[in-house]
């Protein structure tokens, strides 16, 4: 069933509780999952890139907010997903990216990179600009955040008029810890408190209409809390929906809004269930995509070893780890240790850091080696069972796989598509 975001908030009102799951990776294999699991559903596909991950000049991935959209729609129609199910988002737009320079120099980053994402196409936009710049505290205050979401909101309004089409709808707010998971041992997190998610929205709420932005406040459709969930390199935080008993009450009082909860990765099907009846309405994840990618990617990688006498023992477990080595820059400030946990930390830590390095060439040479080695090949059960036991369905068949990934992918997308709601076809 296909869900609209703007129907959110009024099916929570009506006591039908749905939600959508956000799908925040640009990994061609996690976003094929995706529309071909949209597509058997009928269901909304909401993608999204985050700004340090696609932005105007390119983001870790080289991708702009064209670059990206075109990607999805060249997946899609080879998926042959329609159109009409597929909702591009963008995640934490605002000066994050250039949060080293001044404010103003991040801020013109910022409504550049706005204008980008919406003229791409992206029509929902969580404005986020709350993290300080060069020579301000790390988290700003609720006036501060909201003036600047304010600047980049009418940013985006004047391109969507530009473009034409539909207006964009927005998320506001933001949750802590910073986005992409936590870098170490986590005991608890504190839920956010009501009176700061309703001074959020009260205090936005007026300095659009101060900017003469109130129908653009009007098409806010979320509010991004802290329910209290959270994953490090080491362990998740699973969702105690005791504790959220005053915070579910500002939606009573905000009508308009559902929450937006952030982190929701390795949760499992019951808290994720708990969560969309709990008035989070829509369920972010990205790094638990591309952790189940990886795990069959490595699954496969010994696979080939134990069958194929030429293949070599776990080639792409050794790329990586020389790829990762050479080029540290996206994992070593996140891992600590000694050499021992570091090294596993690399390949197996929940926060997943390995999943900026498959865009690399030499990655994709070893996964391309690895897919090629196996395809066609007949797998004995007894090496799925070893490596891969809930593969078994793979077993004594000629193998292509692709295939086992996008299945290994999807069983984590089914789950959310479990929790929001929707009932499986």
């Amino acid at each position: 069933m296909q869900v609209h975001l703007n129907e959110l908030a009024r099916l929570r009102i009506e006591g039908r509780p749905t939600g959508v799951t956000s799908v925040c990776s640009a990994h061609p294999i996690v976003l094929r999952a995706a529309l071909r699991h949209g597509r058997q559903q009928g269901s909304t596909v909401l993608i999204e890139a985050t700004c340090n991950q696609v932005n105007h000049l390119g983001g870790y991935t080289g991708m702009t907010p064209n670059d990206f959209a075109s990607l999805v729609v060249k997946v899609a129609a080879e998926e042959g997903c329609p159109e009409k199910l597929i909702l591009l988002g963008g995640d934490h737009l605002g000066p994050n990216p250039w949060r080293d320079r001044p404010a103003e120099e991040a801020m013109v980053e910022a409504e550049k990179m706005i204008a980008a994402y919406v003229a791409a196409g992206f029509r929902k936009i969580h404005l986020d600009a709350s993290m300080g710049c060069k020579g301000e505290p790390v988290g700003l205050d609720d006036e501060t955040t909201a003036r600047r979401a304010a600047r980049l909101a009418a940013v985006a309004e004047a391109a969507a008029k530009k473009v034409g089409g539909a207006m964009p709808v927005y998320v506001i707010g933001t949750e802590v810890p910073p986005p992409g998971g936590a870098d170490h041992a986590l005991t608890t997190i504190e839920p956010t408190d009501a009176a700061a998610a309703l001074k959020t929205i009260d205090v936005h709420r007026r300095i659009f209409a101060e900017a003469g932005l109130g129908q653009a406040f009007g098409r806010a459709i979320g509010l991004v809390v802290q329910p209290g969930v959270e994953f490090g390199n080491h362990n998740v935080i699973l969702y105690e929906r005791n504790k959220i008993d005053t915070l579910k009450s500002v939606l009573i009082t905000q009508p308009q809004f559902v929450f937006e909860a952030h982190s929701t990765d390795y949760q499992g099907s019951r808290p994720l269930s708990a969560l969309v009846e709990d008035g989070f309405s829509i369920l972010k994840v990205g790094p638990e995509l591309t952790f189940v990618l990886r795990e069959a990617l490595y699954a496969l990688d010994a696979v080939a070893s134990d069958l194929l006498p030429d293949y070599g023992q776990r080639p792409l477990y050794a790329a990586m780890e020389a790829l990762m080595l050479e080029q540290p820059g996206n994992w070593r400030r996140h891992y600590h240790g000694k050499n021992a946990e570091m090294r596993w930390l690399r390949h197996y830590s929940l926060s997943d850091r390995i999943r900026y390095y498959w865009a690399s060439a030499e990655a994709q040479d070893a996964v391309g080696r690895l897919c090629e080695a196996l395809r066609g090949q007949s797998v004995p059960l007894p090496l799925f069972w070893q490596h891969m036991p809930a593969a078994e369905d793979f077993a004594d068949a000629p193998l292509d796989p692709e295939q086992v990934l996008i299945w290994r992918v999807t069983k984590s997308l089914s789950d959310y598509h479990a929790a929001c709601g929707i009932e499986k076809n």
